[in-house]
């Protein structure tokens, strides 16, 4: 792996972002950490940054030869602010990106599918990494795990639909390789889980590991869609429901092997990772159990792009 060069990081404080930072770093990689308020990672020259305003991009920039490029959260229309300020990284010198994506959206598809297709024709050395679900969306401060903690439920208009769930911590190490080795994968990569569960296998997961019971309420695509609304712009809203409709239809019903191809070990089970969460933050405890966390609106979307 190449030691060389300086990684931008943007959403660094972000799900995916905060762990592919952490890993760079400990592996003796140069960081720059970007935010909207510069927030400190140890390690790391935290750099400010906002997708909408460019005033904050070539700062950002300065001394980066590699991007890992997160999308802006909740943003219909990325390409917009990102492909202005892929070209700006190209001419600032910036050899290689690693764009993360979502294995709903494929090349040339809506929202940052735009983003992927113009990406090969940007740069030489690039990869896009299309994770599925988060496992991570039922411990932090989404909105499963907020309605978990609260009601005991997951809701979604995924009827008996089976998803690939990966560990953000998976998705982490596989963006450190494409970002370090000496070669670029120089295409997309689905990454999930070992296994395809359905969200009535997650609730009797999750009722198991906490010790309390957490039932799957199935919504029609209309609900969904209602109940997004109130969180993000209509739009939005439409396409995550729709989304969901796509898993009860099979969508999202494999597994890869890109995570084992790419780091040379299986990827995280879902309940080693809930167990892990769990131990590390108790973030999935009731609310106002010692330990729990307040939610972000910020973190309430079924799909993640952090």
């Amino acid at each position: 792996m190449s030691t060389t060069g300086t990684v931008l990081v943007t959403g660094a404080t972000g799900t995916t972002g905060s762990r592919t930072a952490a890993r760079l770093i400990a592996g003796g990689h140069r960081v720059r950490a970007a935010s909207r308020r510069a927030t400190p990672l140890p390690g790391a020259e935290p750099v400010r940054f906002d997708w909408y305003d460019p005033g904050t991009h070539g700062p950002a920039l300065e001394g980066a030869d590699r991007v890992h490029l997160v999308p802006p959260v909740g943003d219909g229309d990325p390409a917009a602010v990102m492909l202005p300020f892929l070209r700006r990284a190209r001419a600032a010198g910036v050899r290689r990106v690693v764009l993360l994506s979502s294995s709903a959206i494929p090349e040339g598809g809506p929202a940052v599918g735009a983003v992927h297709a113009a990406l090969p024709g940007l740069f030489d050395e690039w990869a896009v990494l299309r994770p599925s679900w988060f496992m991570q969306n039922f411990t932090g401060t989404h909105a499963h795990a907020v309605s978990i903690r609260e009601e005991g439920v997951i809701m979604t208009a995924a009827g008996s639909g089976r998803v690939g769930f990966v560990d953000a911590d998976d998705i982490a190490a596989v963006a450190v390789r494409a970002l370090t080795d000496d070669d670029a994968p120089g295409t997309d990569l689905v990454l999930t889980g070992p296994e395809a569960l359905g969200y009535d296998d997650v609730a009797a997961i999750l009722g198991d590991v906490l010790g309390r019971p957490v039932v799957h309420r199935r919504l029609t695509y209309e609900q969904m869609r209602d109940r997004l609304t109130a969180q993000v712009p209509p739009d939005f809203a439409a396409m995550l429901a729709a989304m969901d409709s796509a898993i009860a239809d099979g969508a999202e019903d494999r597994t890869t092997d890109a995570v084992e191809r790419l780091t040379g070990r299986p990827p995280h089970g879902f309940r080693a990772v809930v167990e892990r969460e769990l131990v590390r933050g108790g973030v999935i405890r009731p609310a106002g159990a010692p330990g729990a966390v307040v939610p972000s609106p910020l973190d309430c979307f079924v799909l993640r792009f952090d």
